[in-house]
């Protein structure tokens, strides 16, 4: 079986509370979309929903279904996983169902692929007749089918506030009046943001997915578009994140959109023991623990970039040569998509004993907790600054993709991460800008403030008692809102 994302540890299993009384259960539906860093969160949230009593049918192609984590036996009655399959697409890989199977560039495809489960879809939520449908910012069309069939939907914003808050009102991300047309409008907070922020894109960043996700083009409409659609349509907005770490960017989107937003918690990660890695064996955890046992604490850096991240082969040299640079342990999780691109000729043997390279899945939030741990390089995308945070690992930022520039910009205003200092332009970065921010982050007085800003946050990440309360509020909303209560609202009225 294929590999899947370092959030494979993420679930586990919990102490669970009485049931609801059977009246008040509800059957939602959840809906992601195809890539690992969106279905891992959407089938968290689901595990805490259903150990509360509730009945979750989570949909999604084959191949990813038999990827995912495996639920705790005591859900399976509740857990429901609901296979369609992608119709077939011109230009995408066969076999392909998730963007850890394409190239950046192959992804408009897995779009159009997914486009295509309009009618699946819709005949499934007619016969299903769920409560409540929770979907992705992809399938922007949900919300029309759901509005024909009477029930409710939620957008669940995988990514935090922030993100959200930026992109603005809903006629500007489809296109409207004062629509931002060029890459530069994008390096600067925008004018509805009513509050002091530095954050906004570097022009490099902006560069790099100008095209696919703010523009399009003839044949797939902008991710831009996707998401202002989909909070056009929906009835909740459902965020991965909490009021306590953003509340303005939560404020904001409530007058921006003027409907309920609420937060579901961060969902964070928990070390499993590695009892749900999809039925492998420990995956090597064996050997990263001998290794990691060895390091001092919180001597070292890990280094992950996800599993989308394309670096170049000058961009791959230059983190090598920082992190030997550098001086520090490391342990670096490198996914290569092609083996043309090479780690810098005697690297490793330079690097032997004071580094570890590993090439295939690792378990990132196990690698996260243990105490040797001490910094991590990171991509910055939204699920691994929360892996990172709620274990007290301070954060050195290197952004390629998506989200990840408008993430280290809210870190560094908060002096939880450190960002590597690069070309504006163009976004390069040297050895020396990577060994210097490394150090100045794990070991130099100037860095003691990003240490204890992510050691205090660290407390609310981790906190499980409070994830357990925003579960608790989101599915308040969700049962005073149903379908059956909305009629006989309606009815009172009338």
């Amino acid at each position: 079986m294929e590999q899947t994302p370092s959030q494979l540890t993420r679930l586990t299993t919990m102490e669970f509370k009485p049931p609801p009384p059977a009246e008040e259960k509800l059957h939602i539906v959840m809906f992601p979309w195809l890539a690992f860093g969106h279905m891992i969160p959407f089938l968290e949230l689901s595990r805490l929903i259903a150990q509360k009593g509730h009945k979750i049918s989570f949909v999604s192609t084959p191949k990813n279904i038999d990827r995912l984590p495996k639920l705790p036996p005591n859900l399976s009655s509740l857990v429901k996983f609901v296979k369609i399959p992608l119709p077939h697409t011109e230009n995408l890989p066969e076999a392909a169902e998730a963007t850890i199977d394409v190239t950046y560039d192959e992804a408009k495809y897995l779009k159009f692929a997914y486009d295509g489960l309009q009618k699946p879809i819709s005949l499934f939520l007619e016969s299903a007749s769920p409560d409540w449908v929770f979907f992705d910012f992809a399938p922007y069309w949900v919300p029309e089918i759901a509005s024909k069939l009477k029930i409710p939907c939620a957008y669940f914003n995988i990514l935090n506030a922030a993100f959200i808050g930026f992109l603005g009102p809903v006629p500007i991300m489809m296109g409207g009046e004062d629509y931002r047309t060029k890459p530069e409008d994008f390096t600067v907070s925008p004018k509805w943001v009513p509050f002091e922020s530095t954050v906004a894109f570097r022009i490099f960043e902006i560069l790099r997915i100008f095209g696919d996700s703010v523009v399009g083009d003839d044949e797939n409409v902008s991710d831009l578009y996707r998401i202002g659609a989909t909070i056009k349509g929906c009835d909740l907005i459902a965020v991965k994140s909490c009021s306590e770490f953003e509340p303005e960017w939560f404020q904001l989107l409530e007058d921006l959109h003027r409907k309920p937003v609420i937060p579901v918690g961060l969902l964070p990660a928990a070390d499993d023991g590695g009892k749900n890695n999809g039925g492998k064996n420990d995956g090597g955890w064996s050997v990263m623990k001998e290794w990691l046992d060895k390091q001092g604490k919180e001597s070292v850096v890990y280094i992950a970039f996800g599993s989308e991240a394309e670096l170049s082969q000058e961009e791959l040299t230059e983190v090598a040569l920082g992190l030997e640079l550098s001086e520090l342990p490391f342990f670096w999780v490198l996914r290569k998509r092609s083996n043309e691109i090479k780690l810098p000729d005697g690297f490793e043997e330079r690097t032997k004993g004071r580094g570890l390279v590993w090439t295939s899945w690792a378990p990132q939030p196990r690698i996260l907790s243990h105490d040797s741990v001490g910094g991590f390089l990171t991509h910055a995308g939204w699920g691994s600054v929360v892996d990172g945070v709620q274990f007290g690992r301070v954060l050195i930022t290197l952004t390629f993709l998506s989200d990840q520039g408008i993430n280290a910009r809210v870190l560094e205003e908060k002096k939880m991460g450190y960002e590597i200092p690069r070309d504006e332009r163009v976004g390069s970065f040297t050895r020396n800008s990577v060994a210097e921010s490394i150090r100045l982050v794990m070991v130099e007085e100037a860095g003691k403030i990003y240490r204890n800003s992510v050691k205090d946050m660290s407390r609310l990440f981790g906190d499980r008692d409070r994830q357990d309360k925003y579960v608790d509020n989101l599915l308040g909303h969700l049962q005073s809102h149903t379908r059956l209560k909305n009629e006989r609202v309606q009815k009172l009225i009338n």
